[in-house]
């Protein structure tokens, strides 16, 4: 129908162990075209990491260069490490029609929400099923001490005080029925009238036609 819609911010957000990273690779599976925003961090790359892949891993003073340089779309300090996502990528992909996903707590979500870009994001919030489930699934990685797991689930409580804010939120008792209804949600909102400008000229046409319609019908 002629003009191509401007692309979506896909923000993803959960604590820790609530399944959002499965269920952003479920998303980008079932389309390809659906990118994922690579955050700058200042933490260390951790053991198989690479620079651009996981994160753009940059030092504490280049990082704040960037903010103080407007260069930063959403940015926050988590366990002493600052996080954020780069503005230039993001607004290109908008520009050319394509989605972006981020992967980003609720600061970052609230910062995308009264950016510039507001109106082309979606804010979609996962909620485990329950706090002693979370807490398994955070032992069950097997990668974290006990401190951590507890500070995990502190910030869990935090995080979960922010479901509110979001415009969806999924509880997420199964895997696959969570998936389902996350696509079903960016299928939906790809499709809402404000997201489809070549509709007006594609009524327009049905108008042409109701007129070449009706003098035939008149001759």
């Amino acid at each position: 129908m002629g003009d191509a819609r401007r692309g979506l911010l896909i923000i993803l957000s959960s604590p820790s162990g609530a399944g959002k990273s499965t269920l952003a690779r479920r998303l980008m599976e079932w389309d390809a075209g659906i990118a994922f925003s690579v955050s700058t961090t200042t933490r260390p790359p951790r053991p198989g990491e690479v620079d651009g892949r996981e994160y753009h891993f940059r030092d504490r003073p280049t990082f704040e260069a960037m903010v103080a340089r407007g260069e930063m779309l959403e940015h926050a300090e988590v366990f002493g490490n600052l996080y954020g996502s780069p503005k230039g990528p993001v607004e290109a992909a908008v520009e050319a029609g394509r989605d972006t996903l981020f992967d980003i707590d609720w600061q970052g979500g609230q910062q995308i929400r009264n950016s510039t870009l507001a109106r082309d994001s979606i804010s979609i919030f996962i909620l485990p099923p329950s706090i002693a489930e979370l807490a398994r699934r955070l032992e069950a990685r097997g990668q974290d001490s006990a401190e951590v797991i507890a500070r995990r689930m502190a910030q869990s409580r935090d995080e979960i005080s922010h479901w509110a804010e979001y415009d969806y939120v999924l509880v997420n008792r199964s895997l696959d029925e969570t998936a389902g209804r996350l696509i079903a949600i960016i299928t939906a909102e790809r499709l809402r009238r404000d997201r489809q400008p070549g509709l007006s000229g594609f009524v327009r046409g049905l108008n042409r036609e109701f007129e070449e319609v009706r003098d035939d019908l008149g001759a």
